[in-house]
């Protein structure tokens, strides 16, 4: 990976990015470009944007990488920057979850450093040869539960750390949507048909998409690890292959316990996503679809809103705030958010300092080991007739 442009230990220029998947059509490539740029600390420059060659260079030309950077497939693109002395420094990986193993240990191997969407990969065995190819390669991997990247779910983090709530006793998560109330995936809409296949989605279906969300929230903010699930996963659509619905009993070390809900068949649901956490001195709430927000109750007094650039607000959620009180900041800075601690990280290993111990929040591989084993676990507790199952990583 080149360094040029380096003045005073201090690297001046973006980031060489790279993207796997994410061609037109693609609704989380997009979501990915705007991410990375939001902050200015990025240039996309290559990518293998589509397994269809002629859709991958028509999606290059729109995005306006070179013909010569736009690749046929990742396993080109991987050994072609590698050698580059400009070549890329950070690759996106944005395909469906069974495609996320062999981008990303092709360019891990390399010391490239990887950002992928998450889950982590479809089936645990390839979750494992994406840890491996990142140790030996020594590189970064950074993991895009986005929701991590919201100011008032890190200042939630930050008041438990402090001890604000006290003991945690119960944890609360869930994440119900509506749009799979229908066999969506007959009717040629993309994103439902990879979604409920389980040749491309892994073992679980809304679990895996929405129900990870919530359990690595749930873990992220209580700073509690989850010890065993009792799972009972549902197909509620006729036809459907993989679950649409999930619901879980928790298991959290110290004692906590908890409860988790995913669904992608709860009509008037669009992205529910909503963490409650009670202590035995306060409780706290968070709703995504009100994200600047968040609820602290101390017990025997009134509750409090804490907004996300107003009183109460903490370091945490600053360094999570890009505008002023009273614009929202929610979905696309989350990402954005990501993007930015795993630049600092990226830039930090490039000049050779430390990076910024806020920027450390990013999850990675071991996030991604804990969704994949939360998974299995949820699975093997479904079939065993909601048997507790323990949550092994």
């Amino acid at each position: 990976m080149a360094i040029e442009g380096k003045s005073n230990g201090t690297v001046r220029r973006r980031l060489r990015l790279g993207m796997v998947g994410g061609g037109q059509g693609a609704f989380i490539g997009a979501v990915h470009r705007i991410a990375a740029r939001l902050d200015d600390r990025y240039e996309l420059v290559a990518g293998a944007l589509s397994s269809d060659p002629a859709r991958a260079a028509a999606s290059a030309a729109e995005l306006h990488i070179a013909p010569e950077r736009s690749y046929a497939d990742y396993a080109e693109m991987a050994e072609r920057e590698a050698s580059r002395l400009d070549g890329i420094d950070v690759v996106a990986i944005v395909t469906p979850n069974h495609m996320h193993a062999g981008p990303a240990c092709a360019f891990a191997e390399r010391g490239i450093h990887v950002i992928c969407d998450k889950p982590l990969a479809h089936r645990n065995e390839d979750a494992a040869a994406i840890a491996a190819a990142t140790a030996r390669g020594g590189g970064l991997f950074f993991l895009t539960h986005n929701y991590t990247g919201y100011p008032m779910v890190r200042q939630a983090r930050e008041m438990v750390e402090s001890g604000e709530l006290g003991t945690i006793r119960v944890v609360q998560a869930e994440y119900p949507q509506d749009w799979l109330t229908t066999r969506l995936e007959e009717t040629g809409q993309k994103q439902a048909a990879w979604r409920t296949d389980p040749a491309r989605a892994g073992a679980a279906g809304g679990l895996g998409d929405l129900g990870t969300h919530a359990f690595n929230l749930a873990e992220f903010v209580s700073g509690l690890s989850c010890e065993a699930v009792a799972a009972q996963l549902t197909c509620f659509v006729p036809g459907r292959r993989l679950d649409d619905d999930a619901q879980l009993l928790l298991r959290f070390a110290g004692g906590a316990r908890g409860m988790l809900w995913s669904s992608q068949v709860a009509p008037g649901n669009e992205n529910a996503l909503r963490l409650r956490i009670y202590g035995n001195k306060a409780g706290l709430e968070w709703a995504q679809e009100e994200p600047n927000r968040l609820l602290f109750a101390p017990h025997g007094e009134p509750p409090r809103t804490i907004r996300r650039a107003g009183a109460g607000a903490g370091t945490a959620a600053a360094h999570a705030s890009r505008i002023p009180a009273g614009h929202p900041e929610g979905y696309l800075e989350g990402f954005a958010q990501l993007y930015r601690d795993a630049a600092e990280q990226i830039f930090a290993r490039l000049e050779k300092r430390s990076p910024d111990p806020a920027s450390m929040l990013v999850p990675g591989i071991a996030a991604g080991l804990r969704g994949m084993a939360f998974i299995a676990a949820a699975v093997a507790s479904s079939a065993a007739n909601s048997a507790w199952k323990p949550v092994e990583a």
